[in-house]
């Protein structure tokens, strides 16, 4: 099963932007992220909504960081990007009549609901402004 790297993506890219003093375009962070601006724009409409982000058209503009990087949690960004899935483990589905089956299915989807659970009080406990205090303690 593929991981989704959304959320990691998305870290990434206002970490860069935290790190600038004008706008940066959605072709510049499509490039930096190996993807196209289409997918960048669609990205960061949920962080403009939750003004996160602003952004500018034309010449000159792009997008801004708008919100307090010492607010901002990892949940945060986590719900505004779409939530995700946070775990990759999917249940055996071709057998819905097999009690087998079925118990191990609650079992897993307990279990998975219960370290989700765990992992976004975790994320909540992260702000933007910590994972950039962490880049610039790397860099010395």
């Amino acid at each position: 099963m593929k991981r989704d790297s959304k959320l990691s993506g998305i870290l990434h890219i206002l970490l860069h932007m935290a790190e600038q003093t004008t706008p940066v375009t959605s072709e510049s962070l499509a490039q930096m992220m190996d993807t196209h601006p289409v997918v960048i724009r669609r990205t960061m409409a949920g962080l403009r909504e939750r003004g996160y982000v602003s952004s500018v058209k034309g010449h000159g503009g792009g997008w801004t960081l708008t919100g307090d990087l010492n607010q901002i949690t990892l949940a945060e960004v986590w719900h505004a990007v779409g939530e995700p899935a946070l775990i990759a483990l999917g249940n055996r589905q071709e057998s819905p009549n097999c009690q087998v089956e079925q118990v191990v299915n609650q079992a897993l989807n307990r279990a998975c609901q219960e370290a989700e659970k765990l992992l976004i009080t975790r994320l909540s406990n992260v702000t933007l402004a910590q994972l950039s205090a962490g880049i610039r303690q790397n860099r010395m």
